[in-house]
């Protein structure tokens, strides 16, 4: 089976990070998940995931650190889920592919159903928070 590459964004704001919740139009409707997409051929993660943030929630994003890439099979493909830590830059969010999203502190990580293949980095997530947060503090 193709490995797929896709990019996700774990984007701070205000001490919280956001959470998207998958349409029905999407595959897994109604799992939670770090807003991304998938990587084109000769395209850079970051690129892509600047991309996409902007296409799928009209938001320019700011990258500032990266966590450690999470490999799931699912029945029709398998991802690899690149992911990103960044800072909300500037725009209104929109919801032009998700159902809703929610701003979650660290306390609250476990509260939504994740997709699985987020679920790694939600972990990881929590281990690495006070040193995420405080990157953003350093270099504001």
């Amino acid at each position: 089976m193709k490995l797929v590459p896709v990019t996700c964004a774990i984007i701070f704001h205000q001490g919280k990070v956001l959470a998207a919740q998958r349409s029905l139009a999407m595959d897994l409707p109604g799992k939670w998940e770090f807003p991304g997409g998938k990587v084109e051929v000769g395209e850079d993660p970051k690129a892509c995931l600047i991309r996409e943030i902007k296409e799928e929630l009209a938001v320019e994003i700011e990258i500032f650190d990266s966590l450690t890439p999470s490999e799931f099979a699912y029945p029709s493909k398998t991802i690899r889920l690149i992911p990103f830590a960044a800072i909300w830059k500037s725009g209104e969010i929109r919801l032009l592919e998700h159902e809703q999203v929610i701003w979650l502190d660290k306390k609250d990580l476990l509260s939504v159903d994740w997709a699985a293949a987020d679920l790694p980095i939600v972990h990881e997530l929590q281990e690495k928070w006070v040193k995420l947060v405080t990157k953003i503090k350093l270099e504001r």
